[in-house]
């Protein structure tokens, strides 16, 4: 199957290219700016946008969310933590169908005992019937090796690792030790395994880049906006060529929950987030964008635009917002054969109403999505 989509802006995940031309032969681009093959199906994208196929840097996969994510254009989504029953159907899912986004796994995350987030496991064990909810701890340093050798049987792409004593959630929950948190980078590392931490206050951050980690899967939430220790930890952060996964629909969705709860002594402020995120990008680190996706909120899928919408009420512009959902996440996790619009890469791409490149909404405004070169049903509600 060859399809000419004719006339379109592009947005090839790093750049913004005039009326162009791009051709998908079966399942990758052959052709940015040539049409002189023969097409069996031709789409009008004058006064359109065409996108590379967005990447959802932070979510959580449960059935029915990889689904979700490709009507709205997401066609990878990179999973943070997901439950060993539920990781091995999603994959068959994903390798057998292209009505589904694809994803990559960190599988079961690395917790201390009784550590984020085994207080909502239960919450889960009641919407999942017939899918254990029990997960492997990590008690010392010891257990590094073996733990890191558990997940990659489990078929983890990466390793995530939690530093989380619970302020945040209004609780106080056991977390790992210093040099815990070190053996695990360090074995993952050897295995060849990137290693992402979820840290939500400065100290916490401050543990996981000791460890020497490669990438942080929050912003910090716990220093008010103007506070000059946030300039310095993002000075630290871009230092150490660590890259930083936004999340701040989800720190959006918890914020909006404590105001309704009247619960706003916690430190996960919405607008703590967005100071940080205008501080990394500011000293130039590299900025993801994720949305923490779960089976509540934010949604798959619809939640990666409203992340983008926020980058850019943070300051970044129209185009580092759309590469944060597509070249730059596709870099960080070595996904080479996507995120951009190029010759011989894989025909993951979106065509959508209008110009993102100006005006961020737009990338919601979907007309056609492919998935390794399948032209979806818009069933968009």
């Amino acid at each position: 199957m060859r399809t000419v989509i004719r006339n379109a802006r592009v947005f090839d995940g790093q750049q913004t290219l005039g009326p162009t031309d791009v051709v998908l032969q079966d399942d990758v681009i052959a052709t940015v700016g040539s049409t002189e093959l023969a097409a069996d199906v031709v789409i009008d994208g004058a006064g359109r946008t065409l996108l590379p196929g967005l990447i959802d840097a932070h979510t959580h996969v449960f059935d029915g969310s990889l689904a979700a994510a490709l009507r709205y254009g997401v066609t990878t989504e990179l999973d943070m933590f997901c439950l060993p029953d539920v990781l091995a159907a999603q994959r068959r899912l994903a390798a057998e169908r292209d009505d589904v986004a694809d994803f990559r796994s960190a599988g079961t995350l690395a917790t201390a005992p009784g550590g984020h987030p085994t207080q909502l496991l239960g919450a889960l064990a009641g919407m999942l019937d017939g899918v254990g909810t029990t997960i492997d701890f990590i008690s010392g340093p010891a257990h590094a090796p073996a733990f890191v050798e558990a997940r990659l049987a489990e078929g983890a792409d990466y390793l995530k690792i939690v530093i989380d004593d619970g302020a945040v959630h209004g609780a106080e929950l056991p977390v790992m030790s210093p040099e815990t948190i070190a053996a695990l980078t360090d074995s993952a590392h050897r295995a060849g395994l990137r290693v992402i931490a979820h840290a939500i206050t400065a100290a916490e951050v401050q543990l996981a880049l000791a460890a020497g980690i490669d990438g942080l899967a929050h912003v910090w939430t716990d220093l008010t906006p103007g506070d000059p220790a946030t300039t310095a930890l993002a000075e630290q952060i871009r230092a150490q060529g660590v890259f930083v996964v936004t999340t701040l629909a989800y720190f959006e969705a918890i914020t909006a929950q404590q105001i309704h709860t009247a619960d706003c002594a916690r430190p996960g402020s919405s607008a703590n987030a967005v100071d940080a995120v205008r501080a990394l990008h500011h000293a130039g680190v590299p900025l993801l964008a994720g949305t923490d996706a779960t089976p509540f909120v934010p949604a798959h899928g619809s939640g990666l635009h409203r992340e983008l919408e926020l980058l850019v009420e943070a300051g970044l512009g129209p185009e580092q917002a759309l590469a944060a959902a597509t070249s730059v996440p596709a870099h960080h996790f070595g996904l080479l054969d996507r995120g951009r619009i190029a010759a011989g890469l894989r025909a993951d791409v979106v065509l959508v109403e209008g110009d993102p490149t100006r005006e961020i909404a737009a990338a919601g405004r979907i007309a056609e999505v492919w998935r390794r070169g399948v032209r979806q049903l818009r069933e968009v509600r």
